[in-house]
């Protein structure tokens, strides 16, 4: 067997290497990794050798070579190509090893120059894995360290690759030189060019982390994808069975939500939509105060923390049933009280994450930027003749922040840093008015109304008004908006107009 090594990634190759040459293996290899290998006592042939052909160009010419890629293309069982190996004198390679150079960690580098990117793009390497790959019935190509005690393992027991192996091997070494263009072209077209938010091509190629029992129901299937450590996607798993798609998609509404507030708030989410929410100066007071808002629809629902949750806020969320909890850390206390519940699943949060939003559709994808706008006073518009009570300001504020991760269309009734009542999803407006005030456990006289688009007749702010709300914030935008200002004035109550809107479908 011969074996051809050249990498950039050195973890386990030598180790690697002299498992194989104890196998009886030639080995052949070039530049850095040779004298690697002669230093850990490994005998090896310089490619230099075997060509003919001494390095050149700074070392960009070493494996483009007749005698080297012929040597890894050529069919075993077709007699023209064995044929040609007997003319020219080259000898089969049965196993190339080869990583590339680490474009990529150049790439990352802000202040990395054009010069810099051009040359950390590897050549010869991606010709040898797809060569290797092209040819794998007859040629093994290893690309990741990680595959080396497996090789060995196999080559010991059975004497070589089975073609399972080799064809797992092909597929990787396609995808390993795939991500390495792609990353290239990536990062070249930024190059002189102004920064674009959408690109020209969405381009989405992400490891499958986990496959999940199924997907929203039991007749479809699931897995989760995710690129880093960052978000609900890339969240550590403390405890609990695994989680659900469902379970990741209640997680991801709740750490959204909380996300929104400086001071320990808490956020109780049942299928996407907000139960109950509330920022206070302490998590477990700001538990008590989200559970107030709808302590029914809380059961069996998924909480999410912006603070390290901690004994006491574990102690009172251990009197609820929940499905899944997401907060930045857990104090070792609050585990302890915690994991005796099995069903309950505890996930450690990393901030960040935040990027394109992507959507499927029949046929295609939608994208869109994050919906990260918040809400300053000081552009906000007073449209009544009475403006907002202080009380009432920073109640509006909060409602505020709570509507925009209600689905549409969207009512959030509230108090100074607490959830009063929601009414989402609705097909009018006026209805999630109503549906709200019908759900409400804590009175509703004296809270504010905070609305995701604009009210498009007065009834809605009327009705409103009649359940007891003071002050409303909307976008306003409507044809309409005269009728309901007017209205606003005639009841006394205050309103805000934002001009911006936070639809949620």
């Amino acid at each position: 067997m011969r074996v051809l090594i050249s990498v950039t990634d050195k973890t386990g190759v030598s180790e690697f290497a002299q498992g194989l040459a104890a196998l009886g293996a030639e080995l052949i290899s070039t530049g850095g990794t040779a004298r690697l290998l002669r230093e850990s006592g490994v005998p090896v042939r310089d490619v230099s050798d075997v060509t003919g052909f001494p390095e050149m160009l700074d070392g960009r010419v070493k494996t483009m070579h007749p005698k080297i890629t012929g040597a890894i293309l050529a069919i075993r069982d077709n007699p023209d190509h064995a044929a040609a190996l007997r003319e020219h004198e080259i000898e089969p390679i049965d196993m190339v090893v080869v990583n590339l150079y680490q474009f990529e960690k150049v790439a990352a580098r802000a202040d990395a120059s054009l010069a810099d990117l051009i040359e950390n793009i590897d050549i010869g390497g991606p010709t040898m894995i797809r060569s290797a790959a092209k040819n794998w019935q007859d040629v093994a190509v290893v690309t990741s360290p990680a595959d080396y005690a497996g090789i060995l393992e196999e080559l010991r027991s059975d004497g070589a690759l089975s073609r399972a192996t080799k064809w797992r091997l092909a597929r990787q070494a396609f995808r390993t030189t795939a991500d390495y263009d792609r990353a290239i072209g990536d990062r070249l077209a930024q190059v002189g060019a102004a920064p674009e938010v959408l690109p020209e091509i969405l381009d989405i190629r992400v490891p499958r982390r986990m496959s999940l029992r199924y997907g929203e129901n039991p007749h479809q299937q699931a897995a989760l994808y995710a690129n880093g450590t960052a978000g609900i996607a890339g969240a550590e798993q403390l405890h609990g069975k695994e989680l659900s798609f469902n379970n990741l998609v209640d997680l991801d509404a709740c750490w959204q939500l909380v996300c929104e507030f400086e001071h320990p708030a808490a956020a109780i989410i049942k299928h996407t939509n907000p139960a109950g929410c509330a920022e206070r100066g302490a998590l477990a007071q700001a538990y008590r105060r989200a559970l107030e808002c709808d302590p029914v629809s809380a059961f069996g629902g998924v909480l999410g923390f912006n603070r390290e949750l901690d004994e006491e806020t574990a102690g009172e969320v251990a009197r609820l049933f929940v499905e899944a909890i997401a907060a930045p850390a857990f104090s070792e206390a609050a585990l302890k009280i915690l994991r005796p519940k099995k069903n309950l699943r505890l996930v450690r949060v990393t901030p960040g994450g935040d990027g394109l939003v992507v959507k499927s559709i029949s046929g295609g994808y939608l994208a869109q930027t994050a919906d990260l706008a918040g809400f300053d006073r000081a552009t906000a518009v007073v449209k009544t003749e009475r403006p907002p009570t202080d009380e009432e300001w920073e109640a509006l504020e909060f409602g505020w922040k709570v509507v925009k991760h209600v689905k549409s269309n969207a009512i959030v009734y509230a108090r100074r840093g607490q959830t009063v009542a929601v009414g989402a999803g609705q097909m009018s407006r006026v209805d999630s008015v109503n549906i709200a005030a019908i759900k409400a456990h804590l009175p509703l006289a004296g809270s504010v109304v905070a609305s995701d688009a604009f009210f498009p007749f007065p009834d809605g702010l009327e009705q409103a008004v009649k359940h007891g709300a003071t002050a409303f914030i909307q976008p306003g935008g409507s044809v309409n908006d005269g009728d309901v200002i007017a209205a606003a004035d005639r009841l006394g109550v205050a309103m805000v107009f934002t001009g911006i809107r936070h639809f949620r479908h």
